[in-house]
């Protein structure tokens, strides 16, 4: 059996968190790992991409996922070419710094990576955009889900539990990455959504739909956004609209570029583990679980003060949040969720999303 370690206070709170849900929080914790049969190995993470790495003068996390992470390595150290495995050269290169130098250059390099505990816990932010409307719950309503991989995709697929349509958007030629991986898990956060492909260099259509969502989950760079017209205040939105962006540390300026993942959030954040051996990662990639967790209920309770808000909510926060919890470590079976129904197809429910728009375009 996978087995995780997490603190106490995370998971009490987490369950007070998923109960409205209908949820285990320990599945949505675990569960990938469940499905997939990863567990971390003291300064492994779970899913392997991630090391906690000891600098000078404390610890840091870098991760290396994505093809251009390791394409990335040689500028970080300074060298020609790295062997096919990077991580003993590395580790060599952030024991001589400063784990801020360290971090500071993978930064520059669009690495993610993070010093321990440097993000203290904070509040959403919240700024109002758009008329409100009277409350409501989520039955019914239109969300649009702009995000990909954990955090914002749990977010929507708990709207959808309570009663939600979700419509998944995603671009023509960036599909979610986890299309790519196992489906199991990628079915487990999108099951039940309606699959919609645009085109965000040509995004009329997708200007259509914003403009009739009652609330847009987001969880690109909002530049990304912006530059191409599909900012939340350049989008008049239906009455209440609730715009929920999700970063890694926020959106100053010294942060809005910043990449995360879940495990080297948590590492900003603190939520680390103190095991036998020294540090170790809680969880598998916990900052993503607790941060789509944090972003559902945040959603409810807008909605049902009358939205007109765009809320701001940023995984090392979370995490920060939640080391603050504290208590005794509890290791947990990993708790697979139940086999669901396949997820749709990229883009194949096109039709049923445009005749959605049609339906509603009466309240633009």
């Amino acid at each position: 059996m996978v087995a995780l370690g997490i603190p106490a206070g995370v998971l009490a709170h987490a369950a007070e968190v998923a109960a409205p849900f209908g949820v285990d929080a320990i599945e949505i914790l675990t569960g990938r790992a469940a499905l997939l049969g990863i567990t971390p190995s003291g300064r492994v993470s779970a899913g392997g991409a991630t090391r906690l790495l000891a600098a000078a003068d404390t610890w840091c996390a870098l991760t290396l996922s994505r093809s251009d992470d390791i394409d990335a390595v040689p500028a970080l150290l300074g060298a020609d070419t790295v062997a096919a495995d990077p991580w003993p050269v590395v580790t060599e290169w952030v024991a001589r710094r400063s784990a801020a130098e360290a971090v500071e250059r993978a930064r520059l390099l669009g690495l993610p990576a993070a010093v321990l505990g440097e993000t203290p816990p904070a509040l959403p932010r919240r700024v109002s955009c758009g008329a409100p409307s009277s409350p409501r719950d989520a039955d019914g309503l239109l969300v649009v889900d702009l995000t990909s991989m954990w955090a914002g995709p749990l977010c929507g697929q708990l709207l959808a539990r309570r009663g939600a349509t979700v419509v998944k958007v995603e671009s023509t030629s960036r599909p979610d990455g986890t299309r790519q991986g196992d489906v199991r898990f990628f079915d487990w956060m999108n099951t039940g959504k309606l699959c919609y492909t645009a085109d965000f260099d040509q995004p009329q259509d997708l200007t259509e739909l914003l403009s009739v969502a009652d609330v847009v989950l987001e969880g690109s760079r909002p530049a990304a956004l912006q530059q191409r017209g599909l900012g939340p205040r350049q989008i008049a939105g239906a009455p209440g609209r609730v715009w929920l962006r999700i970063t890694g540390y926020g959106t100053a300026p010294d942060c809005v570029e910043r990449v995360a993942f879940g495990d080297d959030a948590a590492v900003a954040g603190g939520l680390v583990l103190d095991g036998a051996d020294g540090l170790e990662f809680a969880g598998d990639a916990i900052a993503d679980p607790l941060t789509g967790l944090a972003a559902a209920v945040l959603v409810l309770a807008s909605l049902r003060a009358g939205g007109g808000e765009l809320i701001e909510l940023a995984m090392a926060e979370v995490a920060a949040g939640y080391a603050a919890l504290g208590g005794p470590l509890c290791t947990v079976g990993a708790t697979a969720p139940d086999a669901c129904p396949r997820a749709s197809e990229l883009g194949a429910d096109r039709q049923a999303v445009r005749q959605l728009i049609a339906q509603r375009g009466h309240r633009c």
